[in-house]
């Protein structure tokens, strides 16, 4: 299962610890690190069993999930700017004066109504979750869609993609398999979707490429390696520094 599918098939109680549990390990929701059970992990002259070292892992690598989520893209979170502000001030555990007085805005009410405001989308979230879950029940013709990678730049009509879909454009533009050379590159916004995607997945998830290890790889898949590289970057796919000596795999 492709890492998005982990992230956006967990449950609540799963996204709120950052990580999921299976027969043999613990994964991270946040940037697919795996912990084996059974194996004790060293950290800061410590030793730590398997679910508690995933919980440092988190703290010490995102921070804290809440960071993670709250910095996700706003098509993703549906939350504006100020909104995220505002519920980092709150989540820091700042009095509504000090808030007034951090932002300069309004008096502690304007805040108290910010309050209510996000409580309010709370509550109607609640109700959507609830019956998005029960839709599923009697919904048997609803497709699968292609899920949303979690460093999306863009969300919008590109991802209605089913997955019969995707498998019809893999097969078109990777005749020879997915770890082979395009066919041609996609003309159309969802078929670049999915090629890219594939191409990202082929790529080591740990490690930082420089230019030319990086383009030598892309060119694997086509001629036109700048194109590739340009989009997996505009895709939020991939990442560099900005004098671009480095590029890596976003999670």
């Amino acid at each position: 299962m492709e890492t998005s599918s982990i992230f956006w098939e967990a449950t609540l109680e799963e996204l709120k610890q950052g990580y999921i549990e299976t027969k043999d390990s613990y994964t991270c929701l946040l940037c697919e690190k795996k912990i084996e059970k059974g194996i004790v992990y060293p950290y800061e002259d410590r030793l730590y069993e398997a679910e508690r070292f995933m919980r440092i892992h988190i703290e010490s690598t995102h921070n804290s999930v809440f960071d993670y989520l709250i910095g996700m893209d706003k098509k993703l979170t549906g939350l504006t700017e100020h909104q995220k502000r505002l519920l980092q001030l709150f989540y820091q555990g700042k009095s509504d004066k000090d808030i007034q007085n951090e932002l300069n805005i309004g008096s502690t009410s304007t805040i108290r109504q910010h309050r209510f405001a996000l409580k309010e989308k709370e509550r109607q979230a609640k109700t959507f979750l609830a019956m998005m879950e029960l839709l599923k029940e009697k919904d048997e013709f609803a497709p699968a869609f292609l899920p949303v990678h979690k460093t999306a730049t863009m969300v919008d009509d590109r991802y209605n993609i089913t997955q019969d879909e995707q498998e019809k454009i893999i097969n078109k533009y990777f005749p020879a398999g997915t770890r082979k050379a395009l066919s041609k590159f996609p003309p159309k916004e969802k078929q670049r979707l999915v090629v890219l995607r594939e191409i990202a997945g082929a790529l080591k998830s740990e490690h930082i490429y420089n230019e030319k290890e990086l383009n030598q790889t892309l060119k694997g898949y086509y001629e036109d390696y700048a194109l590739i590289r340009r989009y997996l970057i505009e895709y939020g796919f991939i990442d560099r520094k900005s004098d671009g000596s480095q590029y890596w795999v976003r999670k």
